[in-house]
């Protein structure tokens, strides 16, 4: 037994963080995906862990850092992406708000880790170094070519990097990854990692700096929008692929501020792109961009009878599962209850209607 005098700050962090330990990283080590399935978990942000039934196992912007840690913070530079599009000098109050629930360090198997494109809360060196260490040495980092320049800054080796572009595809094992053209307009106003290319233009060219996935497996097709904002080009893309299961980044915007998608992009978005099960994601991690997923659930009910809905939604919650096609007709997640054996063993009572 501990002794308070035996406690530190360090025992407590070591004990504490992070703060799920491996729990996740057992359920899916231990997960046997059903043929004609995938299962995924959503880790928190717009973090994705995938699974198929030939053991495919790839993350997409897993993230494992921290939002603002004490008050007294210097003012937003002028070329910060919040403060050009706004004005604003203030720093955000931006906390996070989810836990840790995917520790990077007890990862032993996966095939790919891939990132949309950099910001902070997207791309993570911790989860580069934990896979490096750790994992087969041929597992690829998949990103656009600024995710690329950032991982060999940060030391992954060049030969274990893939730049890809829309229009690339990627076999693993019985998954394909299909790299598709984001509409991420605010890493358009974002200072850039050096080097990349044309410095000069304009307008940056957004296929260097942020991608989307459309994930083909066996169970269904995935389609991760990183931090797309809506676009007509959800609508092209749904007619160009067939997506049954597709995640878009919502969020409440603060006042003077267009950085998620709404309640009704959320929706826009499922209708454009003729998925099959729409989910919103990344509402959970900023404490001041937290927003209600009863709003999209409420205006799916205002409007999919007269807009002839195709589509469903579905609320998930971080660390949670969820299985195509097997869940599809689940609207709000709610992590597993327990207590699956009750009065299996005697029960311990002074009298049988004590409870």
């Amino acid at each position: 037994m501990s002794h308070v005098n035996e406690i530190t700050r360090e025992s407590w962090v070591q004990n504490t963080f992070p703060e799920w330990g491996s729990w996740l990283n057992d359920e899916i080590s231990a997960e046997n995906v059903a043929p004609d399935s995938v299962a995924m978990w959503w880790l928190g942000c717009v973090g994705l862990w995938v699974k198929t039934p030939g053991n495919a196992n790839v993350s997409i912007d897993f993230w494992c850092g921290t939002g603002k840690r004490k008050k007294d913070l210097p003012d937003m530079k002028p070329s910060h992406q919040m403060a050009r599009m706004s004005g604003a000098r203030i720093a955000q109050p931006n906390l996070r708000s989810t836990p840790f629930v995917l520790d990077p360090f007890s990862i032993k198997e996966i095939d790919a880790v891939l990132a949309t494109h950099y910001h902070a809360d997207h791309i993570d060196i911790n989860v580069a170094a934990a896979v490096l260490k750790n994992c087969s040495p041929d597992v690829p980092f998949i990103g656009p070519q600024a995710c690329v320049d950032l991982w060999m800054q940060w030391g992954v080796p060049a030969e274990r990097c893939r730049v890809v572009k829309p229009g690339d595809a990627i076999k693993i094992k019985d998954m394909e990854i299909m790299v598709l053209g984001s509409s991420d307009r605010t890493i358009l106003i974002t200072e850039p990692p050096k080097p990349l290319a044309d410095d000069g233009a304009a307008i940056p060219d957004m296929d260097l700096r942020s991608v989307n996935y459309l994930l083909k497996t066996p169970g269904g097709n995935i389609y991760h929008s990183g931090d797309s904002h809506y676009s007509n080009m959800y609508a092209q893309h749904g007619k160009q692929y067939n997506i049954d299961v597709a995640l878009g980044s919502f969020g409440e915007n603060p006042i003077g501020i267009t950085d998620k998608m709404t309640s009704v992009d959320i929706l826009r978005m499922g209708e454009a792109l003729r998925t099959d099960v729409m989910i919103p994601f990344h509402h959970d991690i900023w404490c001041n961009m937290l927003a209600d997923t009863n709003e999209i659930l409420t205006l799916f009910e205002m409007r999919r009878h007269r807009l002839q809905y195709q589509f469903v939604p579905f609320i998930w919650q971080p660390g949670g599962k969820f299985t195509y096609p097997q869940d599809r007709n689940r609207r709000v997640y709610q992590h597993p209850r327990g207590f699956p054996d009750i009065f299996e063993a005697e029960t311990d009572l002074p009298y049988p209607s004590f409870l």
